[in-house]
Formats: structure tokens, sequence, C-alpha cells
């Protein structure tokens, strides 16, 4: 951990990442990365680089409190009254602990993320 300011850059070396099932891809390509730029000891606060390729995702409850930039690509969440917000380049969006959303990347997505859990 460090105590000290500093940048995040949104094109860091990337790790293979496994937070989407297998199942939810809807491409041929599964690629999924993630860089941490800094957690907490007990990982309640993690802010990062994740980058995924196109997928679909019923979520009925979010698993954490996320803020997020996207970096690259397209993504569009789907609330449960069926309106759709379309995020691309630039758009910074949020998503509440327990929301329910559809998540679909339709551009390989690359975003910054802040985790409070």
């Amino acid at each position: 951990m460090t105590n000290i300011p500093f940048r995040i850059d949104p094109n860091p070396t990337m790790e293979k990442s496994d937070m989407a099932a297998e199942e939810v891809f809807t491409s041929d390509d599964h690629t999924e990365l993630n860089h941490t730029h800094f957690a907490t000891e007990d990982e309640s606060i993690l802010t990062g680089t994740w980058e995924c390729a196109p997928c679909l995702e019923d979520i009925p409850a979010y698993p954490v409190h996320e803020l997020m930039t996207v970096v690259s690509g397209k993504i569009t969440l789907t609330h449960p009254d069926g309106t759709k917000e379309h995020l691309a380049a630039g758009d910074s969006f949020f998503i509440s602990k327990g929301a329910p959303v559809v998540w679909e990347i339709t551009e390989t997505l690359r975003k910054i993320y802040m985790i409070a859990a």
C-alpha cells in the first residue's frame, strides 16, 4: 500500500483475470485482463484497470459499490425497467452494491475502476 498520491495509468501491464464466467462471453474472444493499482490490506477498497472482450451478464445484485470510467470500448447497462444506457470512452458511471443490472460489453471494454466492498 502506498500513502502518496499516484497517477493511474490507463494502459498498464495487464495480467490474465477470471472475473467473468466463460459462458457469458458472446464471441470466440474470451480475453479478460486486470491490473490492480491499489488495494487496502483487507481488499475492501480496490482500484485498477480492467479489460474484457464482449460479454453479456444478467446480474441480479451487483456485488460491490463500483465507480468506473470507460477508457475504450462500449458497454450497455440495462436497468430493471428496461431503460438502456450506452457508455463509451470518457463516460463515468457508478453501480451501487445490490443493484440489479444487465451488463453487456458490446465492444472490448477497458475501464478504470474503484471498488468499495
